[in-house]
């Protein structure tokens, strides 16, 4: 008796200790985290509170979560009870307005925030651990303890590319939920491409009746696109998840699918890359733009807009035999094309600070002088760091995404076929992973423009959905934890234990993906 009294005594200061010990399996990891004895039972007697007016959109949005993977709501209350979900402001004029915490305890749990953001980050912590949390006879158990966590890193984004392969409003949808599951904040959605033009805007209808015909591999395909209404559907739907949508009009290059559709304002190209440009030289060309920035800036309340400014020197080439060119090079003094070149873009990113805010650009752009105070320069040559620098150096605020290791048409391992490589690199998981600004800026004054990350999937190799999610998952988990959590915290081991977790939500959800732990049960899936 006295034996298994002090065994009983022993296994309760054990798994004490344990419990002591065992942070949440959360993704993004948590600042801190720590399980505690004893359980909340979550049933559909569960109540929720929403102690500030402005949370009640998250108790809808909290509930539609829970009955879409539970089978279940919870029962609006009014009043802090026990077997309540509460959600509640607090308050720090200083705090980061994404920080949260979540306590778990045997008759309540609170979600605490300084706004609306903050309490929704929060519910996708709890959300982790109710779906991680196996569901019996409409219960689920959730250990209890504390939750204390902020990103380290305002801009967490991911970039899609449908030019090249239109995968649609309910595939945009998917990768909203998923990126809200794993705290992103930013879509950069890019729209239009040498391959196809898929958004509407009215004032020119032949952007989508011809620009939008054909994909990468199939110029004939039929013509998809996003009309004005599946935008704002798209732009609401990842409001309701704290995500900015920024669309991209490529310019002054990648513009053959505009040019198919209105030929009168092509600067022309050379060999591969003909009909690659907008004409510099043609004063209409400027006109054509900027009403398509002004309708696109209607569409999109982040008031931003990413106008490209990449790969110029592929087409443009051409404009050294274009009369119209040739006269503006005369007139305003250009001496060169790459000159034309930065008059062009100077003043297309006058006509979309208008309508927007804030320029976004490809790294190129930090060779002009745009203004640093409403221009935001994404670094993706991870070959020339002069130009990460450069746009340091002039002040601007910079995103990190580079191609290695955050293009993600590039493999993920090196028996897969499909996709690119950089002289034999590519990206891992755990380089995704890995990733820290930084590795790339030493300078503490220059990291505080440093504004995050974002991974780029183009869609040259990526046709089908099975291969878009086949390219996304698991390192669009590895992306997210990359960005919201601090370095010194993180362990590769750890995070894998806690991403085997997601492997049954990724399966639940009819998602191919790619299991570093066990290559062989996900062969690549090529198209």
């Amino acid at each position: 008796m006295k034996r298994a009294y002090i065994f009983c005594l022993l296994t309760f200061f054990i798994t004490k200790q344990i419990f002591a010990q065992t942070p949440y399996p959360i993704i993004p990891l948590p600042v801190q985290s720590i399980q505690q004895e004893g359980q909340f039972l979550l049933n559909n007697r569960t109540g929720i509170c929403a102690e500030d007016k402005n949370f009640k959109p998250l108790v809808k949005f909290f509930n539609s979560e829970l009955k879409k993977y539970i089978g279940f709501t919870l029962v609006k209350r009014k009043k802090n009870k026990l077997n309540t979900i509460i959600l509640r402001q607090v308050y720090t004029q200083l705090a980061n307005p994404e920080a949260y915490s979540l306590i778990i305890e045997k008759d309540r749990i609170v979600i605490s925030a300084n706004c609306e953001r903050g309490i929704f980050y929060g519910i996708m912590s709890l959300m982790q651990l109710v779906r991680e949390a196996p569901v019996k006879k409409h219960r689920v158990s959730i250990n209890c303890g504390e939750v204390y966590d902020k990103p380290k890193n305002t801009w967490r984004g991911l970039m899609l590319d449908e030019s090249r392969h239109f995968f649609g409003k309910k595939a945009v949808e998917k990768l909203l939920d998923w990126m809200a599951f794993y705290k992103l904040n930013t879509f950069h959605w890019h729209l239009t491409d040498g391959s196809a033009w898929r958004l509407q805007i009215l004032q020119y209808p032949n952007l989508t009746s011809i620009g939008a015909i054909g994909n990468k591999f199939d110029s004939t395909a039929p013509a998809k696109f996003y009309t004005q209404k599946d935008i704002q559907e798209v732009v609401a739907y990842a409001k309701a998840r704290f995500i900015t949508v920024i669309p991209e009009i490529d310019m002054p290059g990648h513009a053959t699918a505009s040019n198919r559709a209105y030929p009168e304002f092509s600067g022309g190209g050379e060999g591969k890359f003909a009909n690659f440009t907008f004409n510099p030289g043609k004063e209409g060309t400027y006109r054509y733009l900027t009403n398509i920035l002004r309708e696109t800036a209607t569409l999109f309340p982040s008031k931003m807009v990413h106008i490209g400014g990449d790969e110029v020197s592929f087409g443009s080439g051409s404009w050294g035999k274009d009369t119209l060119v040739q006269s503006l090079m005369k007139r305003e003094n250009l001496s060169n094309l790459k000159m034309v070149e930065t008059y062009f873009i100077q003043r297309m990113a006058d006509s979309a600070l208008k309508f927007n805010r804030k320029v976004l650009a490809w790294d190129e752009v930090a060779d002009d002088s745009l203004a640093k105070d409403s221009t935001i320069i994404l670094w993706w040559r991870q070959d020339q760091s002069q130009q990460l620098l450069k746009a340091l150096n002039k002040g601007y605020k910079v995103v990190l995404c580079p191609r290695i290791p955050l293009y993600f048409d590039f493999v993920q391992d090196k028996s897969h076929q499909k996709g690119r490589t950089w002289n034999g690199a590519f990206s891992s998981l755990e380089e995704v992973y890995k990733f820290s600004p930084m590795n790339y800026v030493k300078n503490k004054t220059q990291l505080l423009q440093v504004l995050g990350m974002q991974a780029n999937l183009w869609t040259e190799t990526v046709i089908t959905e099975k291969r878009l999610d086949f390219m996304l998952f698991p390192r669009i988990a590895a992306l997210a934890e990359a960005a919201w959590s601090e370095p010194s915290t993180k362990k590769y081991q750890d995070f894998l234990l806690r991403l085997q977790k997601q492997f049954p939500l990724y399966k639940q959800a009819a998602i191919y993906f790619y299991n570093p732990l066990n290559p062989s049960e996900t062969p690549e899936v090529v198209q």
